[in-house]
């Protein structure tokens, strides 16, 4: 056991099913100067982990992970952990180690019911004594519609638990502060049919730590990846220092290439790039100007109930860092990459085109009725959101085949910016 622990160093960002938070992890991480891989489903199935000391897991889907692992690559995990190895989760990157997944601690997801799913932004956190808190003065950090978790023993302990929200945070499409001074919770959540109240929180885990064989399980419902976050970003550090040996350079032997300069792209690779990113564009100032949304972040919209709002969100960022990366790529001018472009940008201009279709049916239907993104009468609408996302809850349809296609070509052009030690 001590000759595996000796050579393992580093930390794998694990990409799958990650999306919108994967990129939000992979450049928090890149802003507080912390090495890593990315690692993907596939070559956790190959062994490919076992060099590592740790395995960061963003946020995203916990059911949809769990099916890209698939049981030999949940195997993998768990073989991982038991033998030395650290996992961190970050809210629904802490979902495969609950019981619910592969098992690493005896917690368990709080059922819908039971919980405040809507919640969202800034919280205060309860800590414990802990280096991973070193630094941190004012214990207030993010939380983007997180799960809970029920302990089921003493095993598992306790780092933090939530305490107050902040008055600029959401609960659903509803500002806290707002309705702390002028509203009522019991009210809305007769009205709106949902768990709202963000006290549904108060005192529950918010990170807890455990152990699973030889190795060390930090699982956080808060998002200390959240853009300009300087708490989080702390954390992060503390976290690399405490579990992912601070290594200087990536575990695998790969160092940065140097970036090249703007690549001069052809005009068809040119002209895809910005029909991409004027199309999506489009949709998001369709939205703001119906009044559907706004931005939270750099990264996340507000969305008004009755419309989604993080799958456009998320279409609008990776569509925004596949432009840059090309911009910024060697690869651009490659006949491949221009086909995989090229049948990128057809996907995203049939879906933009029909998303716009779809909100604008929306927002008129939220002045005779209420609607919610999942539930509306009329026919039209349930056609299209059953033609881009279908009726599940997490993603799937023509939006889900659409962002795996981008996820796949990003993931490439990341890895592209890599080279081998001579």
């Amino acid at each position: 056991m001590s000759s595996i622990l000796s050579r393992r160093s580093g930390a794998a960002l694990f990409w799958d099913e990650s999306f919108l938070w994967g990129i939000m992890a992979r450049r928090a991480l890149q802003k507080a100067g912390l090495p890593f891989d990315l690692l993907r489903a596939e070559e956790i199935r190959k062994g490919r982990l076992d060099p590592y000391s740790l395995l960061f897991v963003p946020g995203g889907w916990s059911s949809n992970k769990m099916k890209t692992l698939g049981e030999k690559g949940a195997e993998a995990v768990r073989n991982f952990v038991a033998s030395g190895g650290s996992y961190l989760g970050f809210c629904g990157g802490a979902g495969p180690a609950t019981l619910d997944g592969i098992g690493l601690l005896n917690i368990r997801r709080k059922p819908t019911s039971e919980r405040g799913p809507s919640f969202s932004g800034r919280i205060r956190l309860k800590t414990s004594r802990h280096a991973m808190w070193g630094g941190i003065r004012q214990p207030v950090f993010h939380a983007w519609w997180p799960p809970q978790f029920t302990l089921m023993d003493e095993s598992t302990k306790v780092l933090a638990t939530y305490q107050d929200a902040l008055p600029d945070s959401f609960s659903s499409d509803l500002n806290t502060g707002d309705v702390e001074s002028a509203g009522n919770w019991q009210e809305l959540e007769t009205l709106y049919r949902i768990n709202l109240d963000p006290k549904r929180l108060l005192n529950d885990p918010a990170v807890v730590v455990g152990s699973y064989g030889e190795g060390k399980v930090v699982l956080s419902l808060v998002h200390f990846d959240s853009p300009d976050d300087a708490n989080g970003r702390r954390v992060m550090k503390n976290l690399w220092s405490l579990i992912a040996s601070g290594n200087i350079l990536p575990a695998s032997g790969l160092k940065p290439r140097k970036i090249p300069e703007p690549s001069q792209l052809d005009a068809s690779c040119l002209s895809s790039i910005k029909a991409c990113e004027t199309a999506v564009a489009g949709l998001i100032d369709l939205g703001v100007r119906n009044f559907l949304w706004f931005w939270r972040t750099p990264m996340l919209l507000q969305w008004r109930r009755g419309v989604r709002g993080l799958e456009y969100c998320t279409l609008f960022i990776m569509t925004r860092e596949i432009a840059d990366r090309l911009r910024q790529s060697s690869m651009g001018n490659d006949r491949k990459v221009k086909r995989r472009l090229m049948s990128i940008s057809r996907d995203i201009l049939y879906f933009t085109d029909r998303a716009k279709d779809l909100l604008v049916r929306e927002r008129h239907a939220m002045q005779s009725r209420q609607i919610t993104y999942e539930r509306a009468d009329d026919p039209e609408i349930q056609q299209i959101r059953e033609e881009l996302f279908s009726s599940s809850k997490s993603y799937d349809g023509l939006f889900k085949s659409l962002i795996s296609k981008m996820d796949d070509f990003l993931y490439m052009l990341y890895t592209s910016e890599t080279q081998s030690f001579p």
